[in-house]
């Protein structure tokens, strides 16, 4: 009696793990690109990842290749994490998902004006744009009280 029970034990556990090994050999490969898909009526595609990027959302689709070159093309937003612009061997994307440096330097300037006789030197302020920051600095005289 016992004998039987462990006999039909073994031969379950058995079977699982054929099972087990079964579904890992016979599991489709991940898909290589992938399109993350928005919220909604019809679903909107959002951004194109790499099959293997960590940030794709929840909602998504496997494309090929050709597809996810012409999603680019058409100016869907490339993943900033896994870059698959750079990898389908994109250079230039119109839209500006692919950072790049402005042609409109900023550079520190110094006013140099400081009065000799008080001693008191220019004092640094930001420049520019508010609530940006990181803007280099640019340098306004004292004012004389």
């Amino acid at each position: 009696m016992w004998l039987v029970r462990i006999d039909a034990k073994i031969a379950a556990l058995q079977q699982r793990q054929a099972e087990s090994e079964r579904g890992r050999r016979d599991r489709p490969p991940p898909p290589e690109w992938v399109v993350e898909l928005g919220i909604g009526t019809g679903r909107p595609p959002l951004q194109v990842h790499a099959g293997d990027c960590y940030m794709a959302g929840k909602r998504r689709r496997a494309v090929g290749r050709d597809e996810a070159r012409r999603l680019l093309a058409d100016g869907l937003r490339a993943c900033t994490h896994c870059r698959p612009d750079a990898q389908l061997d994109i250079i230039d994307l119109s839209d500006g998902s692919t950072p790049r440096r402005s042609s409109c330097r900023l550079k520190d300037t110094v006013d140099d004006s400081h009065s000799p006789a008080t001693g008191q030197r220019a004092r640094p302020v930001r420049a520019g744009v508010p609530g940006q920051p990181g803007r280099p600095l640019r340098h306004v005289p004292a004012q004389d009280p």
